[in-house]
Order: C-alpha cells, then structure tokens, then sequence
C-alpha cells in the first residue's frame, strides 16, 4: 500500500496553488500603486487646471490670468491637504512635476487644442474628471498619513473641491459646491468614503482604485444630465429653473 501510494505520487504532476501565481502580479501590482497614484493626481492637477484655463478664456483674461487659474485649480486643493497632514513642504512645491500640468493646461487651451466650442460643458467635464480623481488620492494620502478614516474622508473631499473652489472665487463666478443644480460635494463624499472602507478592508488597489474614480465621475456627470439636487438649506424654498 506504502508503495502504490509512493509510486502515485511520482508519477502525479505537482500542481501549484493558484494563490502561488497570483502573488507576484499581486506584489507587482502593490509596488506601482504609489507610481499610479502620482500619476494619477498629476492628471487630477491637469484636468482642474484645464478647466480653470477654460473658465479664463470665457471671462476674456489674458494668458497670465489662464495660467493663474490654472495653478489656483490645479494645485489649490493639494496644497491644502498637504499643509493639513503638515508635511514641511506641500507637493506642489518640493516637485517640479506638479508645475508641469497647468502650464500644460494653459498653452493647450491658448492654442486651441482643448476648444472654447461648449465651453461650459468641457469646463464641468474636466472638472468632473479633477474631482474624481482628487478625492480618492487626497483619501489615500491622508489615510497613508495615519489620519483615522474619518478625518481623511472629510480631507480627501476638501482636497476635491478647494480647487475648484478658489477658481471660482478668483474668477467672479458662483463656485459649483454652491450651484444648486447638478451635486459637487455629494460624489466626492461618495468617492472619499468608498476609499476609506476599501483601505480598511485591505482591498484598496490599483483596480479598485480606478473603478472608484471612474464611478465618481459618472455620478458627477449624471447629476449634471439630470439636474439631480440635495436639499435645500430651507425645506420651503422652491427650485428654480
């Protein structure tokens, strides 16, 4: 019996765990997860940048004004994140990538390449796409910080709307946190706290990572097409429009 059982055994191919094949793609996947999300908030600095380019050239400013906004869209949310986590030097300043997505940001829109055509729409699209981005990073940040899960929920959706926040003030214009048509803060919250539970699970990764900002954004995008709304601050006032 010993030795059918021996003679089995030599002849049976082992067969590796697919748990042994799967971690090196993990491990992989893992190691260029703070490559991605440097990436990725360099895009989230580049989509607000446009959008504060593309706000510039509907109020007529000069080329220095687009580039202004563009830092003040681009850069303002992380700025302030950073300076919450009280790092000695926010990002934006202690690396020249970050300046390189507004400058961008300015010369496409001066040049024409990002049109003025629907310029409102492109304007809610980019941001759509900053803020989606800004409140998973600003999240993961803060939460690589220590921050508890709470706090860098508030955080990650301050880092999302600041930027668009000071665009708007500097500009003249109603800041859209504030703009009662179409939600702002709702899917960054949305976005923040998806994050957070992700990270406390041991599920947060490159994947679900991008499909919590892919879900974002659709939910920015379908507030606007729908013109979906919270609360008013007074339950008696009636929507307008």
């Amino acid at each position: 019996m010993i030795t059918l059982t021996l003679l089995r055994a030599s002849v049976e191919p082992e067969i590796p765990s697919p748990s042994n094949e799967l971690d090196p793609v993990v491990e992989q996947l893992e190691s260029a997860l703070p490559t991605l999300l440097l990436v990725l908030d360099l895009l989230g600095v580049f989509f607000f940048a446009v959008s504060g380019s593309l706000l510039a050239a509907r109020r007529h400013f000069d080329i220095i004004g687009s580039m202004f906004l563009a830092f003040f869209a681009g850069l303002g949310g992380g700025v302030v994140r950073d300076l919450i986590i009280n790092e000695d030097v926010p990002n934006s300043f202690s690396d020249p990538l970050y300046l390189l997505p507004p400058l961008l940001a300015a010369a496409l829109v001066y040049v024409r390449l990002i049109r003025q055509d629907r310029m409102r729409r492109a304007l809610l699209v980019f941001d759509a796409a900053g803020l989606a981005l800004f409140c998973v990073t600003g999240t993961r940040t803060a939460l690589a910080a220590g921050i508890t899960p709470v706090m860098a929920v508030v955080l990650g959706v301050t880092t999302a709307v600041v930027g668009g926040l000071l665009r708007d003030v500097t500009a003249n214009e109603v800041p859209e946190i504030f703009n009662p048509r179409g939600l702002y803060a709702v899917p960054a919250l949305f976005g923040a706290a998806l994050t957070a539970l992700l990270w406390w699970l041991e599920w947060f990764n490159v994947l679900t990572a991008g499909l919590t900002m892919i879900a974002v954004f659709a939910f920015r995008v379908a507030s606007l097409r729908h013109r979906w709304t919270a609360p008013y601050a007074d339950r008696g006032i009636k929507a307008s429009g």
